[in-house]
């Protein structure tokens, strides 16, 4: 186990530092999944709060026209939580990245362990694909109904 097998072009990759670069690339991949979920549980707690402000807004703009009173002042703070809510659009983008870096990390971690270790007891080690586009997300802005995601 401690031999270290060549590479395509000859030259030999040292099996403990394969090892230890694998290792940090599944960390890397690890932290990226926790990211995601950390994203996600916020972004559904902003979305809930911002529905239900957005409701709570409508029924006094409602109230509002029912009574005759103006709702002009109002109008403004929609408009921001509409703004807000747009915003919220982050984490899906944000969503797109993670998951692409993390196919690429799990792709080189996969590639690193089968030149490193050669094949495995089946004769053909297992290699996930990495991404074809170099990225998923071209978008670098969002502008309300610029992209329509909730």
């Amino acid at each position: 186990m401690n031999e270290t097998p060549p590479s395509d072009d000859g030259s030999p990759i040292p099996l403990l530092m394969a090892a230890d670069l694998q290792d940090h690339l599944m960390t890397a991949t690890n932290d990226l999944e926790r990211l995601q979920t950390l994203l996600a549980d916020a972004c559904d707690g902003l979305m809930l709060r911002f529905s239900t402000a957005v409701e709570q807004m409508q029924n006094l703009m409602s109230a509002a026209i029912d009574h005759r009173i103006q709702t002009s002042e109002l109008m403004p703070v929609m408009q921001n939580l509409g703004a807000a809510v747009t915003s919220l659009q982050f984490q899906d983008m944000a969503s797109q990245l993670i998951v692409h870096t993390n196919r690429r990390l799990r792709n080189c971690a996969d590639r690193i362990a089968r030149e490193a270790m050669g094949d495995d007891e089946e004769g053909a080690s297992v290699v996930e694909s990495a991404p074809l586009c170099p990225n998923p997300v071209t978008q670098a802005e969002m502008d309300a109904g610029s992209i329509d995601l909730f």
